[in-house]
């Protein structure tokens, strides 16, 4: 049986659909609508909640808190500051990608981390002769996103603070009403917004206020459907849809090295050892064997393959996860693994894994498509990531 989140109370009347999923053993929405477009909508142009406490979370503290962390991830976890969230890959000795997510700082010994699957056993094997505590805190914590233009609006409509003053990868502790909080500016929208971490036992209180704060603004529940078009937009990787854990990869060609997922500025060459290192710098010197990049398909020639069946372009209504080969000059250099159609950017976007150096941006390809029970190829182009950068971001 699916574990339920402590949002359930509030979410599961709300999904008129009845679109569940499952997400690390939760039983979450992928839509409340039937279609996802008005939750895509509020992401871009108002405000989405999202539900997201089905993240893996840990409580790391202790004296040795920080050299447990830095052996562990690419990043140098001695120059986070208080307050700060780092985002980072981390790998097996080989320098290949086990798992992404969120370091967040939250006292000088006390960190969070975030992860997509469950990390305890790596993290105690890493902590061998360490003076450091690794705590679960996965069910005990719950989690929303809101996300949006209007998010800070929003916040600053629920809690008190100068919230123009949090910075991008910031976070900082205070109440929505009377319920204590952490507000983490973060997401994985690639918009402005909010991440708010909160006892489990107070979720309900807190999605009640924030929907009643949110409700002049357009707030809106949102599902992993349009959460997964925008973070296509945002060019933001998935663990399991653009790559898989080198601890579960039954073969090599499976694993990815942060180089190979445009990762390569999340790993730090000055730092001291951690898990990689060797074949990460001798990988840093040589290049990457692949490239991860964005796919624009060409409108007028997608168009002119279901022309000749006197069709009309058949779009997928919610995003896609799979593998799509990608070809060049007649021959296959790579496959793309997510995409759909942007209603934002109005073109059918695609992330991908290109053999280099056909990963250079501006360079055609073409892409694979079925119509009418046939392979055919459409033209499309490489894209650098992101597709979707607004100012409002970071600003």
């Amino acid at each position: 049986m699916l574990n339920l989140t402590p949002f359930h109370p509030r979410t599961a009347p709300l999904v008129r659909a009845q679109t569940w999923r499952r997400w690390a053993g939760h039983q979450v929405a992928s839509a409340y609508d039937p279609h996802p477009d008005r939750e895509y909508a509020a992401i871009r142009a108002a405000v989405a909640l999202i539900d997201i406490s089905p993240l893996h979370k840990y409580h790391i503290h202790g004296p040795d808190a920080v050299r447990l962390l830095d052996r562990m991830v690419t990043r140098d976890v001695t120059r986070c500051a208080i307050g700060q969230v780092l985002y980072t890959p981390w790998c097996d000795a080989a320098g290949k990608i086990i798992d992404d997510g969120t370091v967040a700082r939250l006292d000088t010994d006390s960190f969070r981390l975030t992860s997509a699957e469950p990390t305890l056993r790596w993290l105690a094997m890493n902590a061998v002769g360490l003076d450091v505590t690794v705590e679960d805190v996965s069910r005990p914590i719950a989690a929303l996103a809101l996300q949006g233009p209007l998010a800070r609006a929003v916040l600053a409509a629920a809690s008190p603070g100068d919230w123009t003053a949090l910075r991008y990868f910031r976070l900082l502790h205070t109440r929505v009403g009377d319920i204590p909080v952490t507000v983490s500016r973060t997401g994985y929208t690639g918009d402005l917004g909010y991440e708010i971490w909160v006892d489990a036992a107070r979720a309900v209180p807190l999605w009640d206020a924030l929907m009643a704060a949110g409700a002049p603004y357009g707030i809106t529940p949102c599902g992993i459907w349009a959460l997964d078009l925008a973070r296509i937009e945002a060019g933001l990787i998935m663990l399991d849809v653009d790559y898989y854990s080198a601890h579960r990869a039954p073969i090599a060609a499976q694993m990815s090295s942060p180089f190979e997922l445009g990762l390569g500025w999340a790993v730090s060459d000055a730092k001291g050892p951690f898990n990689g290192r060797q074949a990460l710098r001798v990988e840093r010197r040589r290049g990457p064997e692949w490239d991860f990049v964005g796919l624009r398909v060409q409108w007028e020639s997608l168009e002119a393959l279901y022309a000749e069946h006197e069709l009309p372009p058949q779009l997928p209504i919610i995003p896609w996860r799979g593998s799509v080969p990608v070809y060049r000059d007649g021959h296959q250099v790579g496959y793309a693994t997510s995409g759909g159609w942007s209603p934002l950017l109005k073109q059918y976007l695609a992330l991908a894994h290109l053999r280099a150096p056909h990963g250079r941006p501006g360079m055609p390809v073409r892409f694979e498509v079925t119509v009418e029970h046939v392979r055919r190829q459409a033209d499309a182009v490489v894209h650098p990531l992101p597709f979707f950068d607004p100012e409002r971001k970071r600003a």
